[in-house]
């Protein structure tokens, strides 16, 4: 398996604050890597920098050994807030940056309606998103990145703010997409459970500034049953390292 993403030795500085420091870690082509840590410490910043949408002010990030300079669409960005146009439907948002390419229509409808199946949401095409439930708007945002097929998924605690139920049938529904696809997905939670539901390694960051605590193989097959001994063992494991993180915030 070949590296896709290389972060070395990465910091970043907010005026004198040191929120990261020293991140190293190389992401194979095709892994799903979660990203776990305290509130703070540094994971969104982490994402940001890999989108291109912040600067590290020390170190390099490469994707297939380029040197990443700024946003580009060969990495998605999907965000806990949904961010949809209310004024357009289901469709219209999934199209909506194949038609800022120009993309032929004909093209942009046969790529809309693949993407939009490989979602669920066929039949709601036309619905608007006040019409669906935060789950629906959450695959509208995850299919309106897939058309745009970029190498890398970047993904920001994107079902944070669903209940529980949803939470665990869209994780599924991922991981699905997932392996039809074979992208590289980055995904930040602060679900421990989550992390080692869906991901191939787990990232623990410390707090303030966030390092690289530890990072662990789940090495469990799938599908993976949310109580099988091993994530449990690992799961202990990681809340642990993050009590450690927590106390050491409550001292300062």
């Amino acid at each position: 398996m070949n590296v896709k993403l290389s972060i070395e030795c990465v910091s970043k500085r907010f005026k004198d604050k040191l929120v990261l420091e020293k991140l190293d870690i190389d992401i194979m082509d095709g892994e799903f890597v979660c990203v776990v840590g305290p509130s703070g410490c540094g994971k969104t910043t982490l994402l940001r920098i890999i989108a291109g949408l912040e600067e590290p002010s020390e170190g390099n990030i490469l994707l297939d050994g380029r040197e990443i300079n700024g946003p580009s669409p060969d990495r998605g960005m999907i965000f806990q807030e949904y961010s949809l146009f209310p004024w357009k439907t289901v469709r219209k948002n999934v199209s909506f940056g194949l038609e800022i390419d120009g993309m032929p229509r004909e093209e942009i409808n046969r790529t809309v309606e693949k993407y939009i199946k490989m979602v669920g949401l066929s039949g709601f095409e036309e619905h608007y998103p006040k019409e669906i439930s935060g789950g629906m708007k959450q695959r509208v945002a995850i299919a309106r990145a897939l058309v745009k097929d970029p190498f890398v998924f970047l993904m920001d605690e994107p079902f944070g703010s669903l209940d529980a139920q949803t939470r665990n049938m869209l994780q599924d529904e991922l991981l699905e997409i997932w392996e039809k696809t074979q992208k590289t997905i980055i995904f930040v939670t602060h679900s421990v459970d989550e992390a080692l539901y869906i991901g191939d390694r787990v990232v623990v960051m410390s707090a303030n500034p966030g390092r690289i605590t530890k990072i662990i193989d789940v090495g469990v097959e799938r599908p993976r049953e949310r109580t099988d001994l091993k994530i449990m063992g690992e799961r202990k494991e990681i809340l642990d390292l993050l009590e450690v993180e927590l106390k050491k915030l409550l001292i300062r």
